[in-house]
């Protein structure tokens, strides 16, 4: 069986990715143009002068899905479009990749770094830097899809041999490591400020913090991101005790006064998220657009979300995770949010887009929005303050869990 155009067009893809070459999206003809890719002069972050910040989140973009038909590669196509559409509206100084770049568990083959690449393209041909954390699905154990085993068999499958784990056979469904994906990343592109955590760390790996530095002086911290993994795939969905303690550690280190604003960035929402979630529609003070699912939270709440509401200089958490949630609401001194799906990959039809991050300093002030598909933008909240709520906020989260636990007892 001849491949079809689809994977043609991901095999040819995929060669310029190799040779240095990428492939962009024109925002307004929709054309497809090659460019040379751009690279960061230093491997650092800092704000231009006089400008502010910003960062965009591209949250379960789910690559790699079903690529044995032609749906699989055209979401993967559909979710080049919205990075590259969010990418050209916004541009941002930095990209987060906040997990589930990849569908692991779909995708046949032993080294899914190439889908990782696809999924990284828009951001490298803009010459844009970026990290990642990993999500659940990043390298989660290939599951045979039932209908393999009926009468119509196996169907073709284009893998690429010198990928495979075996000699002589065409695909592998063991699947890449957290290990193999990261050290990929970063060996493929100085764009990519990722790091692989403390060994002492593991199974964890994405944990790290990022600097961003002021415009007048490389040394004078505008803000730290903290980026943690919170498992799932190959070890279960939790942020460790030993990786709250890191967090600790070293955020009294680079930041021991609490002086410097914090953000931080996992995959999978903490069980703090379920005491703040809305009902039904979404209330004031939290800000969003979707509200179509409960919180799926980690299994297990280790002490870092005391570790957070100990430092006032944590301004709000991100996460992604839930493709029907994109709100934003106060706990305690800090905010927590969901980005908003990004992927064509996935559950769930609602609209594509992006959560859009805007650090401002002298003052300092941190803004946020979602920017869609369709080029509209809504959602808009500033995280850098919650004075004006603390009597609405006790009140709104002590009903909240009263409520949740109403709910655990009608179970």
């Amino acid at each position: 069986m001849a491949p079809n155009r689809l994977t043609l067009f991901m095999l040819f893809h995929l060669t310029l990715l190799l040779l240095g070459v990428d492939l962009a999206v024109d925002q307004h003809g929709g054309r497809w143009s090659t460019v040379a890719l751009r690279m960061l002069p230093e491997g650092n972050l800092r704000a231009h002068p006089m400008e502010p910040f910003k960062i965009a989140l591209f949250a379960d973009l789910h690559f790699g899905e079903n690529a044995w038909t032609d749906w699989g590669p055209q979401q993967d196509v559909n979710s080049l479009r919205v990075m590259s559409i969010v990418l050209d509206d916004e541009t941002p100084d930095f990209v987060v990749y906040l997990g589930d770049v990849v569908t692991a568990n779909n995708v046949p083959i032993a080294n899914a770094s190439q889908y990782w690449d696809l999924a990284t393209s828009p951001t490298r041909a803009r010459g844009v830097p970026w990290a990642s954390v990993f999500g659940n699905h990043d390298d989660a154990q290939f599951v045979w899809p039932i209908e393999w085993f009926s009468a119509s068999g196996i169907p073709p499958l284009h893998c690429s041999s010198e990928k495979s784990s075996y000699k002589g056979e065409r695909c592998s469904f063991i699947g890449t490591t957290r290990l193999e994906l990261l050290k990929h990343e970063i060996g493929s592109s100085r764009l990519s400020l990722s790091e692989n955590g403390p060994r002492d760390l593991w199974p964890s790996v994405s944990n790290y913090v990022l600097k961003i530095s002021s415009s007048d002086d490389s040394q004078q911290p505008l803000a730290f991101l903290y980026f943690l993994d919170s498992g799932g795939g190959s070890y279960p969905e939790v942020i460790s005790s030993a990786q709250a303690e890191w967090f600790k550690h070293k955020a009294e280190k680079v930041n021991p006064d609490s002086r410097v604003p914090e953000l931080i960035f996992w995959h999978i929402p903490s069980k703090s998220y379920t005491e703040v979630a809305p009902w039904f529609m979404i209330w004031k003070p939290c800000v969003g657009s979707i509200n179509k699912e409960r919180v799926a939270h980690q299994e297990a709440e280790m002490g870092i979300m005391k570790f957070l509401d100990e430092r006032p200089s944590v301004k709000a958490v991100f996460v992604g995770h839930n493709h029907g949630l994109d709100w934003c609401c106060p706990y305690k001194k800090l905010w927590l949010c969901f980005a908003r799906h990004s992927g064509y990959g996935g559950y769930g039809n609602w609209p594509r887009g992006a959560r859009i991050l805007e650090i401002s300093h002298q003052p300092f002030s941190l803004k946020s929005w979602i920017r869609m598909e369709d080029g509209s933008r809504h959602s808009e909240v500033v995280l850098s303050s919650l004075n004006n709520l603390s009597s609405f906020l006790l009140l709104y989260q002590r009903i909240s869990r009263n409520y949740t636990a109403y709910e655990k007892m009608q179970i």
